[in-house]
C-alpha cells in the first residue's frame, strides 16, 4: 500500500514560489510560465534574449534539489514507486496530453486558471479527474 506524505509547510512554500515565479515571468517579460512551453522555446530559441530566459528558468528548476542541499544538508528524498517502462509510458503519455491539450498543468493549472482563462479551466478540470481515475484504477483496481 502506498503511504502519501503530507508536506503543508513544504508544499506551502513551494507553491508560493512557483506563483512568484510565474507573476514575475509575467510582469517582467510579458510571459506565461508553462514549463514545457518554455522548455520547447529553450530547443528552438527565437533570440539570444529568449533564449537567456529559458535557460536561467530550466536552470532554476533542475538545480532546484541542489539548494535545498546547501540549505538543509540532505538532498531531497525521492521515490519513484514505479519501474522504468511505466516512466517511459507515463512521459509518452504526458507529452501526448501536452501536445494536444495545448499546455502543461503549470501552464493551465497556475497560469492559466489565475487569468480565469475558459480553456485552461476546462484543461485543469481534466487533468484531475484524468489524475482522480488514474490513482483509484491502479491503487484500488489493479492493486499496484
Amino acid at each position: 500500500m502506498y503511504e502519501t506524505a503530507f508536506t503543508p509547510w513544504a508544499s506551502l512554500g513551494g507553491g508560493v514560489l512557483i506563483g512568484l515565479s510565474a507573476v514575475l515571468l509575467m510582469l517582467t517579460l510579458g510571459r506565461i510560465m508553462g514549463a514545457t512551453g518554455i522548455l520547447g522555446g529553450l530547443l528552438v530559441p527565437v533570440s539570444a534574449r529568449d533564449f537567456a530566459w529559458r535557460a536561467a528558468l530550466v536552470l532554476g528548476m533542475v538545480t532546484g534539489p541542489a539548494v535545498i542541499w546547501l540549505a538543509t544538508g540532505a538532498m531531497p528524498e525521492v521515490s519513484v514507486p514505479v519501474s522504468t517502462p511505466m516512466l517511459v509510458v507515463g512521459g509518452l503519455i504526458v507529452g501526448l496530453g501536452v501536445t494536444y491539450g495545448g499546455g502543461c498543468t503549470s501552464g493551465h493549472g497556475v497560469c492559466g486558471m489565475a487569468r480565469l482563462s475558459p480553456r485552461s479551466i476546462a484543461a485543469t478540470l481534466t487533468f484531475m479527474a484524468s489524475t482522480a481515475a488514474t490513482v483509484f484504477v491502479i491503487r484500488h483496481l489493479i492493486g499496484g
